[in-house]
């Protein structure tokens, strides 16, 4: 479940080292609480949980054994995860993570019409982002793209129980579009088990919250975006605070390579074979919670700006606000945002 972040992405300004948790005082209103700081590495990348209490004690092995959980469930980094035995033989008994996760890239898969499919893992891999390689690099031949296509469709998964199945041979399925987004809110439900009632969760930039920090205000995350008709990639710095949800951000800087003057990321069309290469930088997606806003910021990316933002005014029921960061036909650098989101962006 690897994403490696760029200066686009949502982010919290802490350098990370190591696994650390760190405790600070402070007060809140007349209770003294502690502001506790647990930081690591996890999934191919950082994550950070900040919460505030006045049990000092540290929650960070519990927090790390989660992560072991989850991935021992859906990494294609382990070897013996119940996603790579689905790979391998078409069937497996899902524990209650990847349960959760695959129902959700279900109705995923139905709400955006097969614009986010958990069956595009061979696509992944040719297009050269998989775990493994494909022996050329670059833009993978259009008769190998064709050859592939036949087995991508989440027409071609049944779920019977907790038991998933392949209904066709050579499907295989790649969670890593969504499965961040549910570790998030993982944690999150975690937290509150705990008694935990004020917290921010960020992996790898996506990111939830509930409550408020050691100022009585709602949490603030940060979302650095170039301003519009700037061309240089300077950012500005924008603020959004979250009450009680999660964002996420997909982007055309995480996972790449340059072909001519094209760039081709990492996000696949399932209904074309092809990775991204349209004018998008950067799509950031406030939900409920941020599972469901990684469930839609890969979709959203595929659209385009003014197909997704349609989509999103057509779409109320799914309660999501985006952000499009792209460069404009002249080559400047432009955004276009949902209304909501707009209001809730505040320049720092």
């Amino acid at each position: 479940m690897k994403k490696i972040l760029s200066r686009l992405s949502v982010f919290l300004l802490i350098l990370l080292i190591a696994n650390v948790c760190r405790v600070s005082a402070a007060t809140a209103d007349t209770a003294r609480v502690q502001l506790i700081s647990c930081e690591g590495k996890a999934q191919g990348t950082y994550y950070i949980v900040k919460y505030l209490s006045a049990d000092t004690a540290s929650l960070q092995s519990r927090i790390d054994s989660l992560f072991k959980v989850i991935d021992h469930s859906l990494s294609l980094y382990q070897p013996h995860s119940l996603i790579n035995q689905f790979n391998e033989t078409g069937k497996v008994n899902m524990d209650e993570h990847m349960q959760r996760v695959v129902e959700k890239a279900l109705f995923a898969n139905k709400a955006t019409a097969g614009l986010f499919d958990i069956t595009v893992k061979p696509l992944v891999y040719l297009w050269g982002f998989g775990v493994t390689k494909p022996s050329f690099k670059g833009i993978p031949p259009a008769d190998s793209i064709k050859a592939t296509m036949p087995y991508i469709g989440s027409r071609y998964l049944r779920v019977k129980g907790n038991t998933l199945f392949a209904l066709k041979k050579g499907v295989q399925i790649d969670c890593n579009g969504i499965a961040q987004g549910y570790t998030v809110d993982v944690i999150g439900r975690f937290l509150d088990a705990a008694g935990i009632r004020d917290y921010l969760v960020d992996v790898g930039g996506e990111l939830c919250a509930r409550g408020y920090n050691v100022q009585h205000k709602r949490w603030s995350v940060g979302v650095e975006r170039p301003s519009p008709g700037d061309t240089t990639y300077e950012p500005v710095q924008g603020i959004v605070r979250l009450a009680a949800e999660g964002i996420a951000t997909s982007g055309n800087y995480r996972r790449f390579f340059d072909q001519g003057k094209t760039r081709f990321a990492h996000t696949i069309n399932p209904l074309t074979g092809e990775a991204l290469h349209n004018n998008i930088i950067s799509v950031t997606v406030l939900a409920k919670d941020c599972f469901t806003a990684d469930a839609f910021d890969n979709p959203l990316i595929l659209m385009g700006v003014t197909e997704g933002l349609q989509w999103l005014e057509k779409h109320p029921e799914y309660g999501l606000e985006a952000l499009y960061i792209y460069r404009a036909k002249d080559g400047t650098i432009q955004e276009a945002y949902t209304k909501q989101f707009g209001l809730r962006l505040l320049n720092n």
